[in-house]
This record gives structure tokens, sequence and C-alpha cells, in this order.
């Protein structure tokens, strides 16, 4: 459809709308064709956050029955990076 500048300037939502719908929109200016409209397409977005579902990850993961144990060994302590927590009978830095 084409349109003069002065029906653009009034009926803009109207010529967008158009657009939007896939419908060429010319605008002529002194008799011309100036400009085209056309629909852009926006830059994709983060996802929309979904609603939570209770129980969506129920049954995928499994551990084994000691995860709860306190960790006893030197060993295991510094292989978990606890290392402060080995007891060497040096004082404490931090203690005052």
């Amino acid at each position: 459809m084409t349109y003069t500048l002065e029906q653009a300037q009034t009926n803009l939502a109207q010529l967008l709308s158009e657009a939007e719908q896939g419908k060429e929109v010319v605008i002529e200016r002194e008799g011309q064709p100036a400009v085209r409209l056309a629909v852009t397409e926006l830059p994709e977005g983060p996802e929309p956050l979904r609603p939570r579902v209770p129980g969506r990850y129920a049954g995928q993961f499994h551990y084994s029955d000691d995860w709860w144990k306190p960790l006893e060994a030197d060993e295991e302590l510094r292989e978990y990076g606890f290392d402060i927590m080995i007891d060497d009978g040096k004082p404490d830095e931090l203690a005052s």
C-alpha cells in the first residue's frame, strides 16, 4: 500500500501494524516513493523463565549412603582443599 507523507504522519500506528502483518508499506514524498517500512528481526534475548515444577529432577541424582559422613583422614581433608582444618599442633594465625 502506498501512502503520502501526510497520511503516514496521521496514521503511523496503522502503517506499522500493516508492515508487521507482512504487507508492503511505501511512503511517498512529493509523488515519489521515499521510504518503505520493513519489520526488523529483533536479536534473541534470554529465554523467558519457566515456572518451577516441584520434583522435576526426581530420580536423576544418586548419592552414596555415606555422603553425610564427615571427612576424617588428613589425606581426605587435603584432597578437598580443607588443609586449614587439619590439627597440626601449631597455633592458629588468626587466633587472638
